[in-house]
């Protein structure tokens, strides 16, 4: 299930599941509308959590988590991150990213 993100606290709520994949992302990039488009089908061919944080309305996020480039994906398990990938991922990367 793909989600957006509401609130702060709802992140953390987020980050506590067994995995979740995490895309920072901002409306006006055009490397994140595509990955999001990806994301769509990541999410048709695996029971995955995707949490979508956008950038610009959640800064204290995105800086605590050194988020400099976008998009910027991690993969948490258990409030921990497992891996970390910047910039536009192809569906067969991220199908490895995942596992």
């Amino acid at each position: 299930m793909i989600k957006y993100l509401e609130n702060e606290i709802d992140f953390q709520k987020e980050i506590q599941k067994d995995i979740i994949l995490v895309d920072f992302y901002a409306d006006w990039c055009g490397p994140c509308r595509m990955q999001s488009d990806i994301l769509i089908e990541l999410e048709k061919q695996n029971d995955i959590s995707i949490l979508k944080v956008d950038i610009e309305k959640f800064p204290a996020i995105a800086n605590k988590y050194q988020i400099i480039s976008i998009p910027t994906l991690l993969l948490f398990k258990n409030n921990n991150i497992e891996k970390r990938e910047v910039g536009l991922k192809k569906l067969e990367e991220l199908l490895n990213f995942i596992k």
